[in-house]
């Protein structure tokens, strides 16, 4: 632990300070949370969250389409951390801790009933972010937690055991600081300023920009389970794919984006894609479509979709096989059908870029891992110094994972601060 003493600048000795027992900086979700939970540990303490913006959860509100996707229904530690690439291994204690179980029931049992969805998403029942919102509001509330609006924090000190903080409003004195700030570069050179070590930000979660014939015409259209890997690299994954206006998206390319977030920032999003529509090898294939071709003959391939694919995503691979719209089965040659198959198992796609999915902001990079102790959150620099949430350098696939490490790191943190 260091105990490193920075000087407050002269002009603020002569500015009032506000005492507080615990400052929490950043009001979202991790934010909100550990001053929750810190309160409901200690309702003694004099706690105040500074927000920076003239709003509070905005992330919040917006995430799941406006639905809030709280958390996701895995209640395996070992599993769960497979949805992060980066904090996979130091995920492991804290979610042995403070799991996806506990998240529900802690919701559930302030009035926010819950349910989860078939492809395990939990959601509020009412399906409503606010639901999760106006919780939030009640428990600071009822723990008189004070939100300061519109400050952002410009200055952190630590002197005689003791956190300063400088803000356009005043300054801020307490002896447990808690950073909950998310993406916020701002944030991060004060604490690089300290001492910690800062991995630079690039995105995580995002579709692939994509022009190309076959795909033009075509956006709604989601084939079920594919296969998609990024040529000349080891990237691959597995999963439904969206057919959008600008290229591919759903969960096979988010979890291809998030887990090759550096390889593909390093390609400047300029490479080519893979796609295995049916998960089958080529031979496979082959074998496949000349069994159809023996036992539907008269039928036209154009019409005569097969593992069921979208009929408009088969029409689209026939074609771009050179396979002529009139052309029946018994017709087509050996060359056209092994074309086929390998649109079908070997389709390569040129990504030009990339776009946001939707209301996901999220980045990997943040606050190195090798400084914080993952038992309580605390910086290893500092005494009494706590992160939460993606202030660090976590991230993972879409689906409520990253709420999760919110809600974990910021419960874990609370347990230090309330004390």
């Amino acid at each position: 632990m260091q105990t490193k003493h920075l000087n407050r600048p002269f002009f603020l000795y002569f500015c009032k300070v506000n005492n507080y027992d615990v400052l929490v900086v950043g009001g979202g979700a991790a934010g909100f949370f550990a001053a929750i939970n810190t309160a409901e540990q200690n309702p003694k303490l004099k706690i105040a969250i500074l927000e920076r913006g003239s709003n509070v959860l905005s992330k919040v509100k917006i995430s799941g389409g406006g639905r809030c996707n709280v958390t996701h229904a895995e209640f395996i530690p070992q599993e769960l951390i497979l949805n992060y690439p980066r904090g996979e291994k130091e995920l492991r204690g804290p979610f042995h801790n403070y799991m996806t179980g506990d998240t529900m029931e802690w919701f559930e049992s302030r009035g926010v009933p819950l349910k989860i969805e078939e492809d395990g998403r939990v959601f509020p029942v009412s399906n409503s972010s606010q639901t999760i919102i106006d919780c939030f509001l009640e428990q600071v509330k009822k723990y008189k937690i004070e939100v300061l609006l519109n400050h952002p924090v410009q200055g952190i000190r630590y002197n005689n055991e003791t956190w300063e903080l400088d803000t356009t409003k005043g300054v801020f004195s307490t002896p447990k600081l808690l950073i909950a700030t998310g993406s916020n570069p701002k944030i991060w050179k004060l604490l690089s300023s300290l001492g910690h070590e800062v991995i630079l930000p690039v995105p995580s979660l995002f579709t692939f920009n994509i022009k190309d014939p076959r795909l033009k015409t075509i956006p709604g259209v989601v084939a079920t389970d594919v296969r998609v890997s990024v040529v000349d690299s080891n990237l691959e994954s597995e999963g439904p794919l969206l057919v959008t206006h600008t290229g591919l998206s759903a969960p096979s390319i988010l979890k291809l984006s998030a887990y090759g977030a550096l390889e593909l920032a390093e390609k400047k999003y300029k490479f080519q894609i893979q796609v295995n529509f049916i998960k089958q090898t080529l031979l496979e294939c082959n074998k496949k479509l000349f069994e159809v071709k023996k036992q539907s003959p008269k039928k036209t391939i154009l019409k005569s979709a097969q593992f069921n694919l979208p009929k408009r995503l088969w029409e689209q691979l026939v074609m771009a096989s050179n396979i002529s719209d009139h052309l029946r089965w018994t017709d087509v040659s050996k060359e056209k059908l092994h074309g086929l198959a390998c649109e079908l198992t070997q389709a390569v796609f040129k990504v030009d870029g990339k776009s946001t999915f939707k209301e996901e902001f999220v980045t990997a990079g943040g606050v190195e891992l090798k400084g914080v102790n993952f038992k309580s959150f605390e910086s290893k620099h500092y005494k009494n110094l706590f992160f939460a949430g993606e202030v660090l350098n976590i991230d993972a696939v879409t689906g409520g994972f990253n709420f999760q490490n919110a809600w974990t790191s910021a419960f874990i943190a609370a347990h230090q601060l309330s004390k």
